[in-house]
């Protein structure tokens, strides 16, 4: 015993050895990508316009004014302006604006404030314009660090000195849009790093500037370029480009001819982004704009109106803003009020949701409020996760389980699924689908079979869900046996007739197909079907013990049940030189594609020969992965022999595709691993890129003709209130076309035979080195799967284990979310996820098993 606890000693020492010079050996852009962190112990609102020059500084002048330069106070207030993107530099800059008006109004008004003004980063022609050679250029970046700072005070005696903080993140020369700018003079600034610089002044200029937690003495705006839907310096709308901060709004709306029309596709186009508008701020230009907008708003929404602003470029502006004093007071108390209120709503949401949600899959006794997750928005893979850490604030945290493995989209297709799913609603709302068409439910159906469906599937049953799905296809397998074997009533009018044959499925142990009453009879005795889950559970079936295939020690092992076990295997047939060799057809030729075969045919047989009663009328499977069952990747070899034997006995073969489908494993349909097709297959969660349920259950034509006949009675009587709902059938439409474009998802690639499949997310180095950690067992990769099982005895395996508990939460502090099944843990991206992020993740995960592993160590 102690040789071997020295022996554990020294692997794992080896092991942590490999990993630091594996880490320390790594390209500086893959050392873990640190996550937004977002203060919200302070207000904090995005200012936008329906369009360019309606007076957005005005309004963050405005609400400065009436923040600091109120009835003195005795705290310390502190107000921070943000221009992250300004052009037509130096002669145009709105941070100076709002400083000199702000100075100015101070003196005017007789009341002590402490006043900076910095600019930070420019292009080249601007800084020469403005500095010239007075800075440092950064070739990297291809900007210019003018270091340009400014002050100005006006203090009093025996008061608190509120504080101005005025900066200018990016800046051109140009007055052109931030994109034709940067394009033109250099310094094309990408998004993350936009986001990152305005969400690092956040926190450096109030947090640190000694605000304290719980009072309103800090406020900050942020201050777009141009209209809402004004590029960036890259292009990315920025609507879209400030998304990953979900910072509540303030729309700036255009009082002017025409006006109602821009505010109202600006105040849309926010909306549909999942930003909060809490304000609009029109001019009064004697057209009385605001009525129609509060009708339309239906008073969701406060419309303040401000006096007409002078045009005179002489006027200093100074009256025209103590004439707005009382509207921008109005505007400033919505917004603290707003923000108080939503503060309020976070931190109560925990207990609120304990004392009124059912959650599945979750024992509420090992779910205290502290560790319930407080989600406030998704943003393409990120959930934006409320904290409180001696402050409130937001973080992001990369959705490592897919949301039970349904999502797909980026960003950028979140945001068009939801303007494509609303045009289905406004357009069709819902429709009866049983003998209709319409364009959404068809241009779905289509799709799927060109795609999933390609060459076996000639028709597309539309449900709701992965379980009902799973309940349709059963009938239509059992239909189609029955109608080979000659065993239906003679007269199908007559449904009282007695059966003559009970059906069974041919399943896999550990298999999982849905919790509706007719899927569970379909698997395997588990935790889900036992008494205390399902009563009424008899399981209908012949459950297989399948063989596995798994990483460990940086080799692909296969691991056989007792069964197969035989003296004419070979070494060669155990192992795998990579993943690849394990879906080779060739392996069809194999003493173990003999095994397989014969063990198939022999359960069959028995089973068939037992009772002239029970007869095997399905067989059911998921292709190459058991998703539930605890991520085992069933040899494929193996489920394709079962496919072989069952069409010689024609038994109807069907794929649960539920998880497995839409490039989850890598290729568009799992059925191409497999390199077999079935009769009837199921599909949902990927299938709409998982922003609203819809199922669908393909069918060959063969299986569709033995429902029709004269009588009613045949057809397949089964079917959904919301059957092939236009929302759904449009955001899988969408998500069919987007994921399998390589114009949209850059990890589409094709093989020299024309076959699509997503190039490798997992780093494979990285993916050896886990597999050969003490503490796991195996490992799983395949498409945007990462599995691993953590090695656990007794009561620390299983389904009902605890075990993988403090390693989420040391993940989760990370950024990575993360769900477990017991004792096995998993990280899985979208089709369209990068390497790059994917390697992130896996590093995360690297360093942290390592800490796990020693805490258990000590523990032990």
């Amino acid at each position: 015993m102690l040789l071997s606890l020295l022996h554990r000693r020294s692997h794992h020492h080896l092991h942590r050895l490999r990993l630091l010079l594996l880490l320390r050996h790594l390209p500086q852009q893959s050392k873990p990508l640190s996550t937004l962190t977002i203060p919200l112990s302070h207000p904090t609102y995005i200012i936008w316009s329906s369009n360019t020059s309606l007076g957005k500084t005005l309004v963050s002048t405005g609400l400065s004014s009436s923040f600091l330069l109120s009835p003195p106070s005795s705290n310390t207030k502190k107000f921070l302006y943000l221009k992250p993107l300004q052009t037509g530099f130096p002669s145009d800059s709105d941070s100076r604006f709002l400083f000199q008006k702000l100075s100015s109004l101070s003196l005017r008004r007789n009341l002590p404030l402490v006043s900076s003004h910095s600019i930070l980063l420019s292009s080249l022609p601007a800084a020469n314009s403005f500095k010239p050679n007075n800075f440092s250029f950064n070739e990297l970046q291809g900007l210019c660090e003018l270091g340009f700072y400014e002050e100005r005070k006006v203090l009093a005696e025996g008061s608190v000195t509120p504080e101005l903080v005025s900066e200018t993140l990016y800046a051109w020369k140009g007055a052109l849009s931030p994109h034709l700018a940067a394009e033109k003079e250099g310094g094309a600034v990408g998004d993350s790093e936009v986001v990152k610089h305005v969400e690092r002044r956040l926190r450096e200029g109030l947090l640190e500037g000694g605000v304290e937690r719980g009072r309103l003495d800090g406020f900050c705006v942020i201050e777009t370029a141009g209209g809402v839907a004004s590029p960036g310096p890259t292009g990315t709308l920025q609507c879209d480009l400030y998304r990953p901060l979900r910072f509540p709004g303030v729309l700036v709306g255009d009082g002017r001819l025409g006006g109602i029309s821009g505010t109202i596709s600006a105040y849309e186009s926010l909306k549909l982004r999942g930003y909060d508008v809490v304000a609009i701020v029109i001019e009064d230009h004697g057209l009385v704009n605001e009525i129609p907008l509060m009708s339309y708003l239906r008073n969701r929404v406060p419309v303040l109106v401000l006096p007409p602003i002078p045009q005179d470029p002489s006027n200093n502006l100074l009256e025209w803003f103590d004439e707005s004093h009382n509207v921008f007071n109005s505007l400033k108390n919505i917004l603290l009020e707003a923000y108080l209120e939503r503060i309020l709503g976070f931190n109560e949401m925990a207990r609120r949701a304990g004392d009124v949600f059912w959650w599945p899959f979750t024992q509420h006794k090992l779910v205290p409020p502290c560790s319930v997750t407080v989600i406030d928005s998704r943003c393409g893979e990120n959930f934006s996760v409320y904290k409180v850490q001696n402050k409130e604030f937001i973080t992001q945290q990369f959705d490592a389980c897919a949301s039970w493995w349904t999502q797909g989209p980026d960003a950028t297709l979140q945001t068009e699924l939801a303007r494509d799913m609303g045009y289905a609603a406004a357009r069709f709302g819902h429709v009866m689908f049983p003998e209709n068409v319409y364009e959404p439910a068809l241009e779905c159906a289509e799709l799927l079979l060109e795609g999933v469906g390609k060459g076996w599937a000639s028709r597309v049953y539309f449900s709701d869900n992965g379980s009902t799905a799973i309940e349709i296809a059963l009938k239509m397998a059992f239909r189609k046996f029955s109608s080979d074997h000659g065993i239906l009533p003679e007269l199908f009018e007559n449904n009282s007739a007695e059966r003559c044959i009970e059906l069974m499925v041919l399943a896999l142990k550990g298999s999982y197909h849905g919790d509706t009453l007719g899927a569970m009879e379909a698997q395997a005795p588990s935790s889900y079907t036992g008494f205390l889950q399902q009563p009424w559970y008899t399981g209908k079936g012949l459950f297989l013990d399948p063989p596995t295939v798994f990483m460990h020690n940086g080799k692909w092992n296969l691991s056989l049940p007792e069964v197969f076990h035989s003296e004419t295997l070979r070494p060669e047939d155990m192992t795998f030189r990579s993943r690849d060799e394990i879906f080779l057809k060739s392996r069809d030729k194999s003493n173990l594609a003999g095994l397989y075969s014969s063990f198939a045919s022999q359960q069959l047989s028995q089973c068939s020969g037992l009772s002239s009663i029970k007869q095997i009328g399905a067989l059911i499977i998921e292709p190459v992965i058991q998703g539930a069952g605890g991520m085992h990747m069933v040899d494929p070899l193996f489920q394709r022999m079962l496919v072989n034997e069952c069409r010689r006995c024609r038994i109807p073969v069907i794929f649960d595709e539920v998880f497995t489908g839409f490039w989850r494993l890598g290729v568009e349909a799992a059925a191409e691993l497999l390199g077999c097709v079935p009769d009837i297959a199921c599909f949902a969660k990927l299938m709409t890129g998982g922003i609203i349920p819809l199922a669908a259950t393909l069918a060959t034509a063969a299986v569709f003709d033995s429902f029709t006949g004269d009588s009613k009675l045949k057809a397949l009587l089964h079917g959904h209130s919301y059957s092939a709902h236009a929302m759904g059938c449009t955001a899988a439409a969408k998500s069919i076309i987007w994921f399998k474009d390589p114009m949209t998802n850059l990890n589409i690639t094709s093989e020299k035979s024309q076959k699509m499949l997503l190039r490798e997310l997992w780093d494979a180095e990285l993916v050896q080195q886990i597999s050969s950690h003490p503490s796991v067992s195996r490992v799983v990769t395949l498409g945007t799967l990462f599995a691993l099982e953590l090695q656990a005895d007794g009561s620390n395996a299983g389904y009902a284990s605890v075990y993988a508990s403090s390693l989420l939460q040391m993940l989760r502090e990370d950024g990575v979310y993360m769900r477990p099944l017991g004792n096995v843990i998993y990280l899985m991206c979208g089709p369209c996820t990068s390497p790059e992020i994917c390697r992130q993740q896996v590093i995360k995960l690297y360093r942290r098993l390592e800490e796990f592993t020693n805490q258990n160590q000590l523990g032990k």
